[in-house]
């Protein structure tokens, strides 16, 4: 372990863990989330546009060189939190590994926009993507923590529908099963050096808004997956959500779907996200780089 995720750790255990036990108004964590983002590396010559895709808001990202296909990629933040602000850094980063462009979906978050609003913007964005000319084998899809479980769950809706399908999709730390039965949610409540064990039912609670946790738009653990592209999970083992995508890999492969799982054996939750201050999340983040450029075409059809 490098000095700099020895020090990240002890940080997030001391400062950051203890806040997030306690903060208690969604606006507030939305606020202190984006205020943290603004300490992320920002890669030179990244190109960051407002943009609205499917009617949804959020940002374009693009670096030099272009015209390696397209990431759509879904923030974290347990559903109630997170923006296109607070992940451009990284994708951004994606982008300049791939030489692919990227759209980061502002979609509607909790309590004020309950399940299935996130999911029915991640289908409109989608279908809009695809309705401007972008082919669906010239686009990857990804995110992290809530955003990895949405995307997942727009995977899964691709595959009910008979296609067309992404031509591969990643997550990062996803949160895949929203019934709360991952064992790994007790047994490293301790060791978890970021995500507070005791709020994950309040903020699963603030999303469904009384709908069933079973239902595989908020659970794509529940899902099925015929014809699914490859997917590429990555995850730490003292993660509280370490079983989200053990599980959901085996449940990935067990239907036939090519799975990469790339297990870190003591990071943070989304450890790519600190990305240009700690060594291990720049490898983290290169070896997501590696599975996405083998699988985008050179070139998309043409799209505004």
């Amino acid at each position: 372990m490098s000095l700099a995720l020895a020090l990240l750790k002890l940080y997030l255990r001391t400062v950051q863990k203890p806040w997030l036990a306690r903060v208690k108004d969604p606006a507030a964590a939305r606020r202190a989330f984006e205020r943290s983002a603004r300490l992320a590396a920002m890669p030179a010559g990244a190109l960051l546009l407002p943009r609205r895709v499917g009617n949804v808001p959020g940002l374009w990202v693009s670096c030099r060189p272009r015209g390696a296909g397209l990431i759509l990629y879904f923030h974290g933040g347990a559903y109630v939190m997170g923006s296109s602000a607070t992940h451009k850094a990284m994708v951004a980063r994606l982008c300049a590994l791939t030489g692919a462009e990227a759209f980061i979906p502002d979609y509607r978050l909790a309590p004020e926009h309950p399940f299935p609003a996130a999911f029915e913007d991640a289908c409109s964005v989608w279908q809009d993507l695809l309705a401007r000319g972008y082919r669906a084998d010239g686009i990857v899809i990804g995110g992290d923590s809530a955003g990895g479980g949405l995307m997942l769950a727009l995977l899964a809706a691709t595959c009910r529908q008979g296609g067309p399908h992404p031509a591969a999709a990643f997550a990062f730390s996803p949160w895949t099963d929203l019934t709360l039965s991952g064992a790994s949610l007790r047994e490293n409540a301790r060791a978890d050096p970021l995500l507070p064990a005791g709020r994950v039912a309040e903020a699963r609670d603030y999303y469904l808004a009384g709908a069933d946790p079973a239902d595989p738009r908020a659970s794509p653990l529940l899902a099925d997956f015929p014809g699914a592209p490859p997917v590429f999970l990555q995850a730490g083992m003292t993660e509280i959500l370490r079983d989200d995508t053990t599980r959901m890999a085996d449940r990935l492969a067990a239907q036939g779907v090519d799975v990469v799982t790339d297990l870190w054996p003591d990071s943070p939750h989304v450890l790519p996200i600190f990305q240009g201050w700690v060594p291990e999340a720049d490898e983290a983040l290169a070896r997501a780089a590696a599975f996405i450029r083998q699988r985008l075409p050179a070139a998309r059809a043409s799209g505004s």
